[in-house]
């Protein structure tokens, strides 16, 4: 069972969040009405069909939802991306959403969520990823704020990134992926 293994990766035995009160599913056809539900409470944008044909045709490591005691309370969805335009040898995983119901936050779950889909890009042995990358509004110094936590940088600021939503700019953020080494 993956938690165990995990609680001791992310210190969870010092948080509020006991590892037998969540768990954590991969995302598939059964699930994904679930997502788009959990999406929808929680982000101010509406997501169309195909973002949800991304995060089905996304390996399964790396789309999760949480469930607290059982109770749907947040999701992480990514992406593989080609690092560069002419090669497809270094990968980006770029995180398009992740989100806790405001009514769990403050448990940890995203902190998470973060750590299970960091953990799988730095183990994964059969893509070369190099970087995780988001991109955060302007105005959302909290989201900020968890992300530098784990040792995201701001890049760069990008203008107009947001079409339906005030401000309408973001930050990119990037994190260095530190690749596992055998026998470390």
């Amino acid at each position: 069972f993956f938690f165990a293994e995990f609680s001791v990766v992310c210190g969870l035995h010092h948080m509020h969040l006991k590892p037998e009160d969540l768990s954590l599913q991969a995302v598939n056809d059964r699930s994904i009405e679930l997502l788009k539900t959990l999406n929808s409470a929680i982000f101010p944008v509406v997501y169309q069909d195909k973002f949800y044909q991304t995060v089905l045709q996304t390996d399964c490591g790396y789309t999760h939802l949480a469930f607290y005691n059982g109770i749907l309370a947040g999701a992480v969805c990514c992406r593989l991306e080609c690092l560069h335009k002419d090669s497809d040898k270094e990968l980006k995983l770029y995180i398009m959403t992740l989100g806790v119901l405001a009514a769990y936050r403050r448990l940890h779950i995203g902190s998470v969520l973060l750590d299970k889909i960091l953990e799988t890009a730095k183990s994964d042995e059969s893509r070369n990823i190099i970087e995780v990358e988001l991109h955060v509004q302007t105005s959302n110094d909290e989201a900020i704020a968890f992300y530098k936590k784990f040792g995201f940088e701001v890049m760069d600021k990008v203008e107009r990134y947001y079409k339906r939503i005030e401000p309408p700019d973001a930050y990119r953020l990037v994190k260095k992926v530190e690749k596992s080494r055998p026998g470390a």
